[in-house]
């Protein structure tokens, strides 16, 4: 089994024990919500792309809604559970898009609820994580008011953020640096040093794809 397919089963369990009206950290979702969205991103392409793209968002909104009246709680989580779309036929896409995405959703959830720790990650997963999360910095800190430098802890260092000007140093494991490079700032683990100013700017940064 991939990574992707063990995120998304172990996301599925957690779905089925806490039921649809949890929290996330996806600003104003529950974990309903979190079930249609996933639904519509592999299941729904006409409407996938208002995720990234502000003027179909409203559109994608809409959809995300009527999944949501159509499909039961239970029956939207058995579709997540099952990857649709390409996904379905092409494990190495999924592997491939999904892989992030669902480590990501994953935590959403959990650091959502009361009492949450930190996962210990597989040493592979890690790997792969900082990989994709290396190669990725220019993009999820495209937005970011400084400059970046992520520090995995162990060793690697990536670039994010303008190039030039004050830059905030980022440390963490690989998956609290992808945490905090797609927007989960105040629940990711990390460690930040620099100017205090330009720290409190960039915790406070809109960041991500």
């Amino acid at each position: 089994m991939t990574y992707a397919r063990e995120e998304r089963s172990a996301l599925c369990d957690l779905f089925d024990r806490l039921g649809p009206d949890a929290p996330t950290l996806c600003t104003g979702w529950s974990t309903y919500d979190l079930a249609a969205h996933l639904v519509l991103r592999e299941r729904r392409l006409d409407a996938a792309a208002g995720i990234a793209l502000k003027p179909l968002a409203g559109y994608t909104a809409s959809v995300q809604q009527g999944l949501k009246a159509k499909h039961p709680y239970p029956e939207l989580v058995g579709m997540v559970r099952s990857p649709g779309g390409p996904y379905g036929v092409l494990p190495f896409l999924d592997d491939a898009v999904n892989t992030l995405e669902y480590v990501v959703h994953h935590e959403d959830v959990r650091r959502a609820q009361s009492g949450w720790q930190p996962r210990e990650l597989p040493a592979r997963l890690q790997d792969l994580i900082w990989k994709r999360v290396s190669a990725m910095g220019r993009l999820t800190l495209r937005r970011s008011p400084v400059g970046v430098v992520l520090h995995r802890r162990g060793g690697g260092v990536a670039l994010g953020g303008p190039s030039g000007g004050p830059k905030v140093e980022v440390s963490g494991e690989p998956a609290e640096l992808l945490l905090f490079c797609f927007g989960r700032q105040d629940h990711a683990k990390v460690d930040l040093s620099g100017d205090e100013e330009q720290v409190a700017r960039l915790r406070s940064a809109v960041l991500g794809i």
